[in-house]
C-alpha cells in the first residue's frame, strides 16, 4: 500500500485522548489517515530562525513520521501573517473589505512554497501519495512538478472557495489557479465551492470543465476536483462519553447553570465566525423577552487566534466590548447571562460542555465546513437532545439540514431561532437530532479521508 504524505502549515500530533487541547478539524483527520496509512506528515514547526536551512526535524508518532522545518521571520509575516491570513483568508470568506493586496506578501507566498517544495521532494518515493492540506499551499503541487516529482497529487481545500466576482479582485488570480490545476484531485467541502471553482475555471481560463465528472483541463493538464465534506472522528469522540473529564466537564457547567438552559458557541477567536452578531441576536431576545436572565446562560468559548494581524484585535476588543456591555445591562446581582471565555480546553472537556447545553450555536458569517456543528449533536443525550441553530453559510449547512438553519447576518432570524430551540419539545428534539446524528455518524473523517485518498490513488484522468 502506498504511503501517504500529508502537508500542511502546521503539524499537529495527538498527546493521548482529551489532552490534545482544542485541535481544529484538520489536526484530528490527518492524525487518523496517518495512522491508518503510515507516511510523513510535513510542515513548518512554528519556529523562527536567523537564516532559513531547510534542515529537517524528524519525529516519530503514532505510527508516522513527522517532519518540520524552521521559517525566517520575514517569511512568516509575508507568508502567514500576510498572503495567507491577510490576503486569502478574508477574500475567501468573503470580506473583500478586509484582505490586503501587497506584492510582498505574495513574493513571500511564492517563496516559501518554493521553500517547502525544496524540503519535501527528497523525502517522497516513488509511490507515495501526497496531499497537500489548504489556502498556505495552492502553487505548491506546481513547484512540485517543477522539481520533477511524478506522484500523484492531491489538494483539499478547508475554507470557502469565493465566487468568481470575488476571487478576481485578487491580483495574480489566474497565475494562482493555473498553479492549483497542476494538482491530480482538488477537494472542496461543499458542492457551493466546487461549483464556485469550476465556474471561475470555465470562465476566466476558459478550460475544458466536465460539471458531471468534475474535470478541468487546461494546457495538457488534468484536474479532478469534487466535494468532499470533512467529518469528525465519531468514534474517538464518543469515547469521550464515559470518561471523568467529560462527566466533569458536565456537571461543572449543567451545576453553575443554576436551572437555566446553556447556549454554547465553541469558535476560533474570528471575525468569519459572527461572534459579535451573535450578541445582537441576544441582545434582541432579552430585549423582547425580559425574563431571559433566569431563563438562558450563553457560553462563548473562544480560543484566541493569530493575535499579529490586526483585525484580529480588533474583533476581541469588540467582542470583549459587547460583552461587557450585554452583561451591564442585563445582569442581575447573582445572574451574568453572557460567559466569555478566551481560552481553549480538551476535547473530552467540550464533549461534557457540549452535552450541558441545551442550544449548540454555530453561526459563522462562512465557514468550510464548521466542526463544532459536529460534535455538538455527536455529544447530545439521545433521549434528552438539545437543538443546533446553524448558520447557512456554513459548509455543514449542506448536510445538517435538520438543524434550524439561520441567516446569521440577521440578529432576528437568530434570535427567533433562539425562542424555538427553547420551547421545542422533546419528540421534534429527538426526530431532528436522529437525522443529524446518522449524518454525523456515517459520514465522519475516516469515510472522507479514505475517499480522497481513494481518488488520488486512482488511475488518471486522461481525456474528458
Amino acid at each position: 500500500m502506498s504511503r501517504l504524505i500529508v502537508v500542511s502549515n502546521r503539524v499537529s500530533v495527538t498527546k493521548g485522548r482529551g489532552a490534545a487541547g482544542a485541535q481544529g478539524g484538520l489536526a484530528v483527520a490527518m492524525n487518523g489517515a496517518l495512522r491508518k496509512h503510515g507516511g510523513i506528515w510535513f510542515g513548518w514547526s512554528g519556529n523562527e530562525v536567523a537564516r532559513f536551512t531547510g534542515q529537517l526535524t524528524m519525529q516519530r508518532a503514532d505510527g508516522f513520521t513527522t517532519a518540520t522545518i524552521d521559517l525566517e521571520p520575514h517569511d512568516v509575516d509575508e507568508y502567514y501573517n500576510g498572503y495567507a491570513n491577510r490576503t486569502l483568508w478574508p477574500l475567501f470568506h468573503y470580506r473583500i473589505d478586509l484582505a490586503e493586496y501587497e506584492t510582498e506578501f505574495g513574493r513571500g507566498y511564492e517563496r516559501v512554497n518554493e521553500q517547502f517544495a525544496n524540503s519535501l521532494v527528497p523525502l517522497v518515493e516513488e509511490e507515495d501519495l501526497v496531499w497537500v492540506q489548504d489556502y498556505h499551499f495552492l502553487p505548491l503541487g506546481e513547484r512540485l512538478r517543477a522539481h520533477g516529482l511524478k506522484n500523484r497529487l492531491g489538494l483539499f481545500l478547508h475554507i470557502p472557495w469565493p465566487p468568481t466576482r470575488l476571487l478576481v479582485s485578487l491580483p495574480y488570480h489566474e497565475r494562482l489557479v493555473r498553479a492549483m490545476l497542476h494538482y491530480d484531485v482538488i477537494g472542496f467541502q461543499s458542492t457551493e465551492w466546487l461549483e464556485s471553482f469550476l465556474h471561475y475555471c470555465r470562465k476566466e481560463l476558459q478550460a475544458d470543465v466536465d460539471e458531471d465528472s468534475g474535470t478541468v483541463q487546461l494546457d495538457g493538464h488534468v484536474a479532478v476536483a469534487r466535494a468532499f465534506p470533512i467529518g469528525i472522528d465519531y468514534k474517538e469522540f464518543m469515547a469521550f462519553r464515559g470518561t471523568q473529564t467529560a462527566q466533569r466537564a458536565y456537571e461543572r457547567l449543567a451545576g453553575s447553570a443554576r436551572n437555566r438552559s446553556v447556549v454554547i458557541g465553541v469558535d476560533r477567536l474570528d471575525y468569519s465566525k459572527g461572534l459579535p452578531e451573535r450578541i445582537d441576536a441576544m441582545e434582541r431576545l432579552f430585549t423582547t423577552h425580559e425574563d431571559m436572565v433566569n431563563r438562558l446562560l450563553y457560553v462563548q468559548i473562544a480560543p484566541p487566534s493569530r493575535e499579529d494581524v490586526r483585525s484580529y484585535q480588533e474583533i476581541r476588543a469588540t467582542l470583549e466590548q459587547k460583552t461587557g456591555q450585554f452583561n451591564g445591562a442585563h445582569s442581575d446581582v447573582d445572574l451574568v447571562p453572557i460567559r466569555y471565555v478566551n481560552r481553549g480546553f480538551g476535547r473530552a472537556e467540550l464533549f461534557g460542555f457540549y452535552r450541558a447545553a441545551r442550544i449548540g450555536l454555530v453561526t459563522p458569517m462562512r465557514d468550510g465546513m464548521n466542526l463544532v456543528a459536529k460534535e455538538y449533536v455527536a455529544a447530545q443525550d439521545p433521549e434528552d437532545p438539545g437543538v443546533l441553530i446553524l448558520s447557512r453559510f456554513a459548509g455543514a449547512a449542506e448536510q445538517m439540514s435538520d438543524a434550524l438553519l439561520v441567516n446569521s447576518h440577521s440578529a432576528e432570524d437568530v434570535a427567533r431561532a433562539l425562542w424555538t430551540a427553547l420551547h421545542m419539545p422533546v419528540e421534534e428534539r429527538r426526530a431532528r437530532w436522529e437525522k443529524l446524528n446518522a449524518v454525523v455518524r456515517d459520514h465522519d473523517v475516516i469515510g472522507w479521508a479514505e475517499d480522497f485518498i481513494a481518488l488520488l490513488a486512482a488511475p488518471p484522468f486522461h481525456h474528458m
